[in-house]
């Protein structure tokens, strides 16, 4: 039996790609993503296998529930894979089931690892497209340690919000280099709160009207918040810690203060540098690891968007929610705490230091500023106010620290911690 074209085979077996590797480990999707099965497909093909992959891993956790009940034993990964697509084929893109059945069987067949299962895929997948499951119970999907210690941070109820976005596709959020701008016609944005541009619009933001022209770039709301809670213009210098991918930086550029962008990637800064350029900005741009930098300036104002387990990012990247592991956030949490330290070192007398991550884990937000307090009294709290920088009412926490929560804003947002403090002391 020959590997022969079947229609839309290659899309299925780049999506498998995909997914597999994105289960695997972290950043698994996006290396899988650069390999020539999905590279080299037509941007139609590249577009489903994308589409299909995040269907599956935002609806992972009922979706997994649907076929134990069905299997009698497990299959191998290669095997379940196929079944958990074939069930985001049919139940979340809406693919008609007897299609999704069928290509769910002929992926099977097209290798001989998982050829011998194909009987088995098409029996499953039949019996669950009589008899449909449920993939929108909020807390089956996220993982079990994961909605646990949601619910056990913020209460059953947020822990049940927040769940429920994870099975929602988020729309594409903006940040425009002059916020008094107007959105250009096409565009067809909803202008939030504190100035992020909102829009439906689908497909290659590089032909959407204004990116040639450098007016915006992409970046969640969430994480345009951090940098507006920074006093900054002309005259003012901001260091900018672990700058990849450079949203912050290009928004920290367009106040028109001096900016130092630095991490430790070569690559991704060079990245930032082409964005940089695109939209008429200028930093200095460093390589160097931020908890080690030797370079003895300070500056008026320190951004430290610190590595972290992103699980806040689940919107956009559900991959994370099955690729992080508990032994991570304490991992995490350790190099947060010394990056912290370093970054106090570069701030001036009566300047300001913003802290922000992308997790909805407290040992790496609250608890790092708890513990950073105790250990540095010349610093405290300055206090974020309802709505500066757009950030939403009920995100505000008692002490004046940021906990933006995914179902904060209707239509969802990134999960993010941030802290505001200020060097009260030489």
């Amino acid at each position: 039996m020959t590997d022969e074209p079947i229609s839309g085979l290659p899309a299925r077996r780049a999506a498998l790609d995909l997914l597999s590797a994105a289960l695997a480990r972290r950043a698994g999707m996006e290396e899988a993503a650069s390999r020539p099965a999905f590279s080299g497909l037509s941007p139609r093909d590249r577009g489903f296998a994308h589409a299909l992959t995040l269907a599956t891993l935002r609806h992972l956790g009922p979706i997994d529930r649907a076929l134990d009940a069905r299997l009698a034993k497990a299959p191998p990964d290669a095997v379940r894979n196929i079944l958990r697509m074939g069930l985001a084929q049919a139940f979340v893109l809406k693919t008609p089931a007897y299609a999704a059945v069928g290509a769910s069987v002929d992926l099977a067949a097209a290798s001989g690892d998982t050829r011998p299962f194909k009987g088995l895929v098409n029996a499953v997948l039949r019996a669950l497209t009589r008899d449909p499951p449920n993939l929108t119970d909020p807390e089956s999907l996220a993982p079990p340690w994961l909605f646990a210690r949601w619910q056990a941070a913020f209460g059953r109820e947020e822990a049940l919000a927040m769940a429920a976005v994870i099975a929602e596709e988020p729309a594409t959020d903006l940040t425009p280099k002059d916020p008094s701008a107007q959105p250009p016609e096409g565009l067809e944005v909803e202008v939030l709160a504190g100035g992020s541009w909102r829009t439906a619009l689908r497909g290659d933001v590089a032909t959407w009207p204004d990116f040639a022209e450098g007016q915006w770039w992409v970046q969640d709301a969430s994480a345009a918040i951090p940098a507006r809670l920074l006093d900054l213009g002309p005259g003012k210098t901001v260091l900018d810690l672990c700058a990849a991918p450079g949203g912050k930086t290009l928004q920290l550029a367009s106040t028109g203060a001096t900016v130092v962008a630095l991490d430790r990637s070569a690559s991704r800064l060079k990245r930032v540098a082409e964005n940089l350029g695109r939209v008429g900005l200028s930093a200095e741009l460093v390589v160097a690891d931020a908890g080690e930098w030797s370079d003895g300036r300070t500056f008026d104002a320190v951004l430290l968007d610190a590595p972290c387990s992103a699980t806040g990012t689940f919107r956009r990247n559900p991959d994370v929610l099955w690729a992080v592991r508990p032994g991570d956030i304490a991992a995490l949490a350790s190099v947060q705490s010394r990056l912290l330290d370093q970054a106090a070192l570069k701030v001036l007398p009566g300047g300001q230091l913003v802290y922000c991550v992308c997790s909805l884990e407290p040992e790496e937000g609250e608890a790092q500023i708890a513990a950073f307090l105790a250990r540095h009294p010349d610093f405290a709290i300055a206090p974020v106010r309802p709505e500066e920088g757009g950030a939403p009412a009920p995100s505000i926490r008692a002490d004046g620290t940021l906990r933006l929560l995914p179902h904060h804003r209707q239509g969802g947002m990134d999960g993010f911690f941030a802290a505001r403090l200020i060097r009260t002391a030489d």
